[in-house]
């Protein structure tokens, strides 16, 4: 197991050197720089910038030079001092600005991937078990209506519900009292109040597909011969269920965790937006408007990162799950 997480370990380092070059070449990719960005919205407002007043910020930037100097100079930073730059826009390190965002992001993602799993296991099994039952109909709609639904559609009627079934808004993580005051039990538990539309939002499409999916591979497994035998042998139903065919259904479920942490944070920046959630989704896609290229570049590593960790979690526990897959 230590030579297998070893060897993993240091294809997520040459994996993640790898996204930082593509990262940095899409960021720059678009015409334009932030000083540029910055003129436009100046001269917006009215004020008016000279040409040597955007050369100057060009210099002090640094965005005046080589694309592979900035680059060897951005990534040198983060390998040898754990350093993200400054932020243009923020004025201020892109640590701090990230820092402040990243826990709401972290635990949205989790609490979204847990209620996934959760609520889309024990339904797929169920509509394995009870196959063309009217249950298994009923799931399989919902999970098609799951599936067509864009986020960002889903978000704005479940908002729309929750002011009118509750009578107060379900925009954002916190009420309004509590969006300024330091940690308490109260704010607490108005946090979780506000955390369960974007987890539902986030998790519908992801918890029908993995509905789907659980759903045909128990019942693939339900129908081979070692499954005839234990249930000819005397096995229980529960146990031969939960001891075969689930088991090894669990196989293809458990590889695409890293995924289907993808899958959820890909969503987050419309939702955060539509919903304004205080978290990094709404935060990358104002980076990316305005060019702000260390904030941005940060975000996109960040992100890829989270998925390379989850896709190594998830090669452990499917190790640890089938021991026929050997770690070589």
């Amino acid at each position: 197991m230590l030579r297998f997480a070893s060897q993993r370990l240091l294809g997520m380092a040459l994996t993640l050197w790898l996204v930082s070059i593509v990262a940095f070449a899409v960021i720059q990719a678009p015409p334009g720089d932030y000083a540029e960005a910055y003129l436009t919205e100046k001269q917006q407002s009215g004020a008016v910038l000279t040409q040597e007043e955007l050369t100057q910020m060009r210099q002090f930037l640094g965005i005046d030079r080589p694309w592979y100097v900035q680059y060897a100079t951005w990534f040198s930073r983060i390998v040898l001092n754990g350093d993200f730059g400054h932020s243009f826009e923020w004025k201020r390190p892109v640590a701090d600005v990230i820092g402040e965002r990243l826990p709401f992001t972290l635990a949205l993602a989790f609490t979204t991937l847990l209620f996934m799993y959760a609520v889309a296991l024990p339904i797929g099994i169920y509509s394995a078990v009870r196959q063309y039952s009217v249950a298994d109909h009923t799931f399989s709609l919902i999970g098609y209506i799951g599936l067509a639904t864009p986020n960002f559609l889903l978000a704005l009627v479940l908002m729309f519900l929750g002011q009118q079934w509750f009578g107060q808004s379900m925009g954002g993580l916190f009420s309004p009292e509590y969006q300024e005051v330091p940690w308490s039990w109260n704010k607490l538990l108005d946090f979780l109040q506000h955390l369960w539309i974007p987890v539902i939002v986030l998790g519908t499409a992801g918890t029908a597909f993995l509905v789907r999916s659980m759903r045909a591979l128990v019942l693939d497994e339900l129908g081979k011969m070692y499954v005839v035998a234990a249930r000819a042998s005397g096995l229980s139903p529960l146990r031969l269920l939960l001891k075969y065919p689930v088991r090894m259904a669990l196989n293809p479920i458990v590889a695409t965790l890293g995924w289907r942490l993808t899958f959820v944070i890909s969503g987050a920046p419309i939702v955060g937006v539509v919903m304004s959630l205080p978290d990094t989704g709404p935060l990358f896609l104002h980076s990316l408007l305005n060019q702000d290229m260390p904030l941005a570049g940060a975000m996109v590593f960040i992100y890829c990162a989270l998925t390379i960790i989850g896709t190594f979690v998830s090669d452990l526990l499917l190790v640890m799950l089938d021991p026929r897959i050997k770690m070589s």
